[in-house]
């Protein structure tokens, strides 16, 4: 298989994404306002992660379009309700189809993960005409963002198996993320009038 053709056009759709939020953070750097995105990263799931999980999902590699988060884009906020203002910005544009949503952070996971995903439909133009791709947007607070990376990789160490006695400290670490979470909220106006401040100088 020539995955390069394969990949291509989700690196496509990563590359346009992360121009499309950044111009969003942007336009509201513009005008003067608290920006809901803090930063967005993007990328195209490598190829060994791609055969495992289509294995693991029994999907035959000739049919690995039907593999949801190829090309995935996470958006960085930094409070929760910036996660649901950006939430509401992308379900309000005309260029992408919502597929599915998931809500973990009104409904974490057992393990603590928080989270807000969106599985969309991309339109790209490729040379041999439009291709509908699939991807990823995750959407969640620096708090939850930092947790989640260190829960993935105690994942990858213990190859999915975490020892309990990790695993609650885990859980406990996802709550205080969590309390974070909720005590910036509540001096948010505060954040914001400094960082206005801040911006002015």
């Amino acid at each position: 298989m020539n995955w390069e053709a394969v990949l291509a056009p989700y690196s496509q759709v990563v590359e346009e994404l992360k121009v499309k939020l950044k111009g969003m953070r942007a336009q509201y750097e513009y005008e003067s306002r608290h920006s809901p995105i803090e930063f967005v990263t993007a990328r195209v799931k490598p190829v060994t992660s791609i055969i495992e999980k289509a294995e693991k999902k029994g999907i035959p590699l000739d049919k690995i379009e039907e593999l949801q988060d190829i090309a995935g884009v996470r958006v960085v906020c930094q409070f929760v309700d910036d996660i649901y203002t950006v939430v509401e910005m992308i379900r309000s544009r005309n260029d992408l189809t919502i597929i599915e949503e998931k809500d973990y952070i009104a409904r974490e996971k057992i393990s603590g993960y928080r989270s807000y995903h969106m599985i969309i439909e991309y339109p790209v133009e490729t040379i041999r005409g439009m291709k509908l791709v699939l991807a990823e947007i995750q959407i969640r607070t620096l708090a939850m963002n930092f947790w989640a990376i260190n829960e993935h990789s105690l994942n990858y160490k213990y190859e999915g198996a975490i020892p309990e006695e990790v695993k609650e400290r885990l859980q406990r670490a996802a709550e205080a993320a969590f309390k974070l979470d909720e005590e910036m909220s509540k001096i948010k106006s505060e954040v914001r009038e400094a960082q206005r401040i801040f911006r002015r100088k």
